[in-house]
């Protein structure tokens, strides 16, 4: 009798926990991420404090918390503290990251279509781009990190870029024998020589002394980064070209975004969307404030006319035909429609 009411009792404890297992598996999320759990997230990018990229990275966080009751914490890691955009990129992909903004023009080798942000004098403005990326076109882009095991969410900027060097330039023959410094990217690299100009690929972290000790003789980047790096000191001209955009990428671990609760999900993507417009209007504010202290730094300031800029574009139109070549042409064609060329 007692071992049948020991047995009984077991049984009956068993249950209980089976039970008890069923009922908190069900409460919870996908994946075991349970309601009540708190998310933390790692969220890296490679900018200064002082930039829009990382007052942005701090709104997107404000923002999360507030939505999710604390239910979501966000660490944010700037300066690149989680390595390269390469290396958070990989992190994305192995598990160890939530989320990075990276630059698409260091991430091509993962993506190579996104090199059409590097195709010369591609968008007019500011506002056709903004419309291309948040449209049908931009989602399609977005939706090639899934190979990747990567969800793009958002573009966000660092704006069109800029040349500067020590010498004027105004058409193609001012460029004739050059050295520009350039990322290892095809497409860059193509837009200088067709120019007449030899592109040499130096490492950004690289980029100032090699300027300053005439490695190089000019390069190329959007106005926060020229003034945020210093560029302007090291070199005497800035020449307000809008030759090319420069575009952020935020991104999400793929496989750690598919195991939140779908709640979560959808205040992660609204949020980062809606502070993605957000950054990029505080991108434009600040180009005032860079231009400004640069001009009064001393650095010659060269506003090209529309007609220098159309000459310039003429001249490397066939870059576009090299990403044609490399891509298909349906991405870029839609393009092309979209802006009326």
């Amino acid at each position: 009798m007692k071992k049948s009411l020991s047995l009984l009792l077991i049984v009956v404890m068993a249950m209980t926990l089976l039970v008890g297992c069923n009922k908190d598996a069900n409460e919870g999320s996908k994946e075991g991420v349970a309601s009540d759990d708190v998310i933390e997230i790692s969220f890296g990018h490679g900018f200064m404090p002082d930039t829009p990229h990382h007052k942005a990275a701090l709104k997107f966080k404000e923002e999360v918390e507030g939505k999710t009751d604390g239910r979501v914490v966000v660490e944010v890691f700037p300066s690149g503290q989680l390595g390269s955009a390469r290396e958070m990129f990989e992190g994305l992909q192995m598990g160890t990251q939530e989320i990075a903004l990276v630059p698409t023009a260091r991430i091509s080798g993962f993506v190579p279509e996104l090199q059409i942000f590097d195709l010369p004098f591609l968008f007019p403005e500011r506002e056709i781009a903004y419309e291309i990326m948040d449209g049908e076109i931009g989602q399609e882009l977005l939706d090639l990190f899934e190979e990747q095991s990567i969800k793009g969410v958002a573009f966000y900027e660092d704006g069109f870029k800029h040349f500067t060097a020590n010498k004027e330039l105004r058409t193609a023959d001012d460029f004739k024998g050059l050295k520009f410094r350039t990322m290892e990217s095809p497409i860059i690299m193509s837009q200088f020589k067709s120019l007449g100009a030899n592109p040499v690929p130096i490492d950004f972290s690289e980029l100032y002394n090699s300027l300053q000790l005439g490695v190089v003789e000019g390069q190329e980047n959007p106005l926060v980064t020229i003034h945020s790096m210093k560029f302007y000191e090291v070199q005497d001209y800035l020449i307000l070209s809008e030759h090319a955009y420069l575009g952020h990428v935020l991104l999400f671990a793929d496989n750690w975004f598919n195991g939140l609760p779908e709640d979560i999900q959808q205040i992660l993507i609204s949020t980062s969307r809606d502070v993605a417009k957000w950054q990029r209007e505080e991108v434009q504010k600040e180009e005032q404030k860079y231009l400004k202290e640069i001009e009064e730094s001393g650095t010659n300031i060269i506003r090209l006319t529309d007609e220098e800029k159309e000459a310039l574009r003429e001249t490397t139109l066939p870059v576009h035909e090299e990403y044609k070549n490399m891509f298909g042409d349906e991405i870029l064609n839609k393009i092309y429609d979209e802006i009326g060329r």
